[in-house]
């Protein structure tokens, strides 16, 4: 089948995924080719959740030059997970 550690690559950390951890909802870097019922199975089996929500997006590479040439950084899926209240994720350290 697949492996839960294969669908979650990392957490994103940001000022914005910090602010979201209130309102429960955590940001991952995921498996391009997962999909919102895998996203929330792995999360499941990894942190021993419950998953309410998936919301899931793709993010696309910016260009970037380097002297003559010229490429674009890679395309990658986000995607921002919503646990049921009283539900906590400890890999995010709140302040």
């Amino acid at each position: 089948m697949y492996d839960p550690r294969d669908i979650i690559i990392r957490p994103i950390i940001s000022e914005k995924s910090y602010s979201m951890i209130e309102q429960n909802r955590y940001t991952f870097e995921v498996a391009k080719s997962s999909n919102k019922t895998q996203v929330a199975q792995a999360i499941t089996e990894i942190f021993d959740v419950t998953v309410t929500n998936v919301n899931t997006m793709n993010v696309t590479g910016k260009p970037r030059r380097v002297r003559v040439a010229k490429g674009k950084t890679r395309d990658w899926k986000k995607a921002i997970v919503t646990l049921k209240a009283g539900d906590k994720l400890d890999i995010f350290p709140t302040v």
